[in-house]
């Protein structure tokens, strides 16, 4: 595609019968990273996919760096279009942070190749932790908490514990659907590897290949729940 060559040709260019948005840039995006991974993503390839110059991107998103911190805000603020997602508890706080754990791993099921930007990308503060790193879900989270009766320091320690769960589980969850986590990356089913020396780890492997994702993080959240029960009583 040649942009200039089409308009001293007269022809309509694809942005003027759609036009370029922010947000239109940034749902593509998403899409791209979905469809040829994040390592793939470049503002060229974006722009090409668009059907527009890269130039033209950059009057909404002013770098790479930018689109990728607006592709995590996206994602985050996407647990807002989820019903059973409260932003304050109705049933106790065990309910709240039950909805709130199933919506993120609504998210990264939604987007597992673009999931793992929530964990990369730097934080609107330092302190914030993915992949509740939204200052308006922190807020909640901590509203939500103290309403209920944890005192400051049980909130904190409540929310330093309810990161580190949905963080470790959630990127190996996607992981399994095949996003690109770097040296987390997961091994390929059809490799060739001879388990021979491994006979305990050959005879289970199939075992090993079952996936129980949702079991194990219903488990590890029962668990959690009880840890922060046991954090409240203590502070």
């Amino acid at each position: 595609m040649d942009a200039d060559l089409d308009a001293i040709n007269g022809r309509e260019l694809p942005s003027a019968q759609i036009p370029l948005s922010r947000e239109r840039i940034v749902q593509t995006a998403i899409s791209y990273i979905s469809d040829h991974g994040l390592a793939s993503l470049s503002m060229r390839r974006l722009a090409t996919t668009l059907g527009v110059e890269a130039m033209s991107l950059y009057r909404y998103v002013v770098s790479r760096d930018d689109l990728l911190d607006a592709i995590v805000e996206d994602l985050v603020e996407e647990m807002d279009s989820y019903p059973d997602v409260i932003t304050a508890p109705d049933h106790g706080w065990q309910d709240f942070l039950q909805r709130l754990a199933h919506g993120v791993r609504k998210v990264a099921l939604a987007h597992p190749a673009a999931f793992p930007l929530i964990a990369s990308r730097p934080a609107e503060a330092p302190w914030l932790r993915p992949p509740l790193r939204s200052l308006r879900w922190v807020e909640f989270f901590l509203n939500g908490l103290e309403q209920e009766g944890f005192s400051n320091q049980a909130a904190a320690a409540a929310y330093r514990a309810f990161t580190s769960f949905l963080l470790g589980h959630l990127l190996l969850e996607v992981a399994s659907h095949g996003a690109d986590l770097g040296p987390l990356d997961v091994i390929d089913d059809d490799h060739n590897d001879s388990l021979d020396a491994y006979p305990t780890v050959e005879r289970l492997s199939p075992l090993l290949r079952e996936d129980h994702s949702a079991a194990e993080f219903e488990e590890s959240l029962e668990n959690l729940l009880d840890r922060i029960a046991l954090i409240k009583s203590e502070n």
